[in-house]
């Protein structure tokens, strides 16, 4: 950037010279050293404007979450207590506004359809996902507040200089970049306090990272620019660099080490890369991400002021956020396994379709709820790695408890957690490879971290609808036998249930038929329950597309429609509807687009997505 005016206050110099007058009287140099120029005030200021706005943005959608919960328990209040015939009026919207808010915007892709299927231009390359729209226009407003903090300066209050202009905005952008830091740890936490508070997915709060992290390296880069503008104005660029790398200078050093690392920090995060090599770029994430908290906080403690730069305590707030989510993440661990230590030995099994059935006991009692996950670390096969998998079964078995005199109470109960694997490159693959190895599968150690999510309540609908994919099913299966033992205590609203499961080959069937069969057992199941199989292999035999092992399920061949299936549905709506999905990317949007299609009918139709896009 070019000043305003002359260099000196005496005549112009010729191009290329020097002289030490010029020098002791120059107009650059007072800007890229020091903090001159920087207003420390000002950029607090801002600071806390962005903290503000998430806070009430937070605020904001907790108001909603707790008018939603209200309203949910007098639905359901409201079904168990009342006959099913005079529930209707419940499938009605509250607010004829609510259908066309929920198309148009809380349920909207960002633009036509697309939404979690993802762009692969060759099979093994992925570029990720479009946001939806609401988080699309959450982000589109967040950075424009982060452009209009960083455009707002005040010309060092009338001074003309346009270097002093550039070194208010090498503050500013410094200062936003650390303020930012603080949400952006926040989110990258799997126990984010805020993900059960405002029932926002694991999976949204991570989107939400990667985009805040492109903004704050952005505003890291500005503030290394705008450094270099000035330092290179005054002596080239060639004196720009000595500066920036001065032995004696800690300051300086620093800085220059922390953008470098944030700057390969969001290289290395590029979608290609970090869906190839998952696990590689995991650990040089969080590497690069301490590197760049180092340096930050040296750089802030070796300035020349009293006490440090004001955003040291921040990034001690930052590194504190960081120990305490690793620290409820060993909490979670030895809470699962207490008292027998940090892992269980597993049983596993290989089923048709690459698939590992892995049943985890866990030592005591655990009230697991419907709809949660558990990352796994499994012992001889990959230790290092843990990854999330949906909690398909939960049985509590007090058989497996050494018998004694008295009945068995609840807490004297072994829980066994199963998981549902389909082996796909690196960890998957060889625990598929170690179960197979043995016909009646194998024991392995594995350490359970969890449970996740399970925050959608789903006992105050009437009319439920689970579609799912192929390994989709481990998620909607945790519903169905809390659901159906619900309506016969006559605690939850549900008088409709629907599974829609989606397969490949008619062996996966086996998958779950354990579980289908203890579903077949629970009373009155047939009164509300119907699962519908869709097995998409060509060249089905008839006998096998109309055979089904219980008179719960029915088995056709192809894709279903889903526009037509969800529209015959709400036809036979009994009162609140609600729409889950977990599957496939394209399964998931044409759920979506087929929900947001019924929307017009003035019903209550809500739609739930479970996906792991990260």
């Amino acid at each position: 950037m070019n000043s305003s005016v002359n260099t000196s206050t005496d005549e112009p110099r010729p191009t290329g010279t020097w002289d030490t007058e010029v020098e002791a009287e120059s107009t650059i140099l007072p800007y890229y050293t020091g903090l001159n120029g920087v207003d420390l005030a000002t950029n607090t200021l801002f600071a806390d404007i962005l903290w503000l706005l998430l806070g009430f943005l937070a605020l904001v959608v907790l108001g909603v979450r707790i008018s939603e919960t209200m309203w949910a328990r007098q639905r359901q209040a409201s079904a168990t207590s009342m006959p099913c015939r005079e529930q209707a009026h419940w499938k009605t919207a509250q607010w004829p506004w609510m259908p066309s808010l929920k198309k148009h915007l809380l349920y909207a892709p960002l633009l036509r359809k697309r939404h979690n299927r993802e762009f692969r231009p060759l099979p093994a390359v992925s570029f990720g996902t479009l946001p939806s729209r609401p988080y699309a226009i959450l982000m589109v407003v967040y950075l424009a507040v982060n452009v209009a903090a960083m455009s707002v300066l005040q010309l060092n209050k009338g001074n003309p200089n346009g270097y002093a202009v550039v070194a208010e905005l090498r503050g500013r952008s410094g200062t936003l970049a650390v303020a930012n830091m603080v949400p952006l740890i926040i989110l990258a936490g799997r126990n984010n306090p805020l993900i059960p508070l405002l029932r926002i997915s694991y999976d949204s709060y991570n989107m939400l990272h990667r985009w805040l992290g492109r903004l704050v390296v952005f505003q890291i880069v500005v503030h290394a620019a705008c450094w270099t503008d000035v330092a290179a104005a005054d002596r080239g660029l060639k004196h720009a660099f000595a500066e920036a790398s001065r032995n004696d200078s800690l300051f300086m050093r620093s800085g220059v080490a922390g953008a470098v690392a944030a700057v390969v920090l969001l290289l290395s995060s590029f979608s290609p890369l970090r869906h190839a090599f998952y696990e590689i770029f995991l650990n040089l994430h969080i590497l690069l991400a301490l590197a760049v908290l180092a340096t930050a906080w040296i750089h802030c403690a070796s300035a020349d002021v009293d006490h440090g730069l004001p955003q040291r305590p921040w990034i001690m707030a930052i590194v504190l956020l960081w120990l305490a989510d690793r620290l409820a993440r060993v909490v979670r661990t030895l809470r699962l396994h207490w008292p027998k230590g940090i892992a269980s030995a597993a049983v596993c099994e290989a089923l048709p379709g690459d698939v590992t059935r892995v049943t985890v006991p866990l030592p005591r009692y655990m009230d697991i709820k419907p709809g949660t996950h558990a990352f796994l670390r499994i012992w001889g096969i990959s230790f290092w790695e843990s990854h999330p998998f949906s909690i398909a079964w939960v049985h509590h078995d007090t058989g497996l408890r050494l018998p004694g005199p008295n009945k068995p109470k609840q807490s004297d109960a072994v829980t066994l957690a199963t998981f549902l694997i389909r082996a796909q490159d690196g960890m998957t693959r060889k625990l598929f490879e170690r179960a197979s190895s043995e016909p009646k599968g194998v024991r392995i150690l594995v350490t359970t971290e969890g449970p996740y999510a399970g925050y959608h309540d789903l006992n105050s609908y009437h009319h439920i609808i689970l579609i799912c994919g192929s390994t989709g099913i481990t998620h909607q299966l945790s519903y169905i036998k809390s659901l159906l033992e619900g309506y016969n205590a006559g605690t939850v609203a549900i008088r409709r249930l629907l599974l829609c499961w989606i397969i490949r080959d008619k062996e996966w069937m086996e998958w779950v038929q354990p579980y289908i069969d203890a579903i077949s057992r629970i009373p009155r199941s047939e009164h509300v329950m119907s699962i519908q199989v869709f097995i998409t292999q060509r060249h089905l035999p008839l006998e096998v597309a109309t055979a089904a092992t219980q008179p719960l399920v029915r088995v056709s061949s192809g894709r279903p429609d889903m526009a037509r299936l969800l529209a015959e549905e709400v036809q036979r709506q009994l009162g609140a509807t609600c729409v889950t999905v977990c599957g496939a990317g394209a399964l998931a949007d044409d759920v979506r687009c087929a929900v947001r299609a019924v929307q017009g009918t003035n019903s209550v139709v809500d739609f739930i997505e479970e996906s792991f896009t990260w």
